[in-house]
């Protein structure tokens, strides 16, 4: 199957694009485009692999679905693009950031920034219907994206995961801690974000991982 995906993830996950699971997955979305209103663009389903290529993975970030409001998901997992009002778990992000490293509120929410850096902004479902949380978990991606975080565990060594919320948590739980950085705190949204996300210094602390092992920070 042709995946229009970055060369050096389609090269990684080659195997996975052939499987059962994939091909039934692909029929799914495609079918979904073809009646429904579907985020993100189709051409911006994998936008988090193409703007962060597999050898320049450093950090990874965990969601769990793509914004499922008019306008927001653009690929990457927590981001809006510019223009777009900041999400309240983005928000708070964005409140820890400030807190962490003393910077100033962004002017958007477009965090490609991060994502060119090395930052692998990745949902665990990579695609949703319009105003319909959750509409297309268990149809496969779940799946797939649990061999994109196998890929990172087991072929690279020193990449920072921020796991959020205990569904992050629990899908990045095979990691080896002694190979990896893993992070974890509540997730950002307003229902948990007090009970330890703010103040969790995770940029901080992914910064120093990095510099400890010769890798460059990354621009928060």
């Amino acid at each position: 199957m042709d995946v229009k995906i970055e060369a050096s993830w389609k090269s990684v996950l080659s195997e996975e694009f052939g499987k059962p699971y994939f091909i039934k997955l692909s029929e799914f979305v495609r079918s979904e485009y073809a009646s429904q209103q579907i985020f993100p663009k189709g051409k911006e389903i994998f936008n988090a692999f193409d703007h962060c290529p597999f050898d320049q993975v450093k950090v990874v970030i965990l969601g769990q679905d793509p914004y499922h409001g008019p306008g927001q998901a653009h690929g990457l997992s927590f981001s809006v693009r510019p223009g777009v009002p900041f999400p309240p778990s983005l928000l708070n992000i964005f409140k820890e950031i400030n807190k962490d490293l003393d910077q100033s509120m962004p002017s958007n929410g477009d965090l490609t920034r991060w994502a060119d850096q090395g930052v692998l902004l990745l949902n665990a479902t990579l695609t949703v219907r319009a105003h319909q949380a959750g509409s297309h978990q268990k149809q496969g991606w779940e799946t797939f994206t649990d061999a994109v975080i196998r890929k990172l565990a087991e072929e690279k060594s020193n990449v920072v995961f921020m796991l959020w919320g205990a569904y992050a948590q629990k899908k990045a739980a095979f990691i080896d801690e002694n190979r990896h950085l893993k992070l974890h705190a509540p997730h950002p949204s307003p229902l948990s974000a007090h009970r330890g996300f703010l103040g969790c210094g995770h940029f901080s602390k992914a910064n120093t991982y990095l510099e400890e092992n010769g890798l460059s920070t990354i621009k928060w």
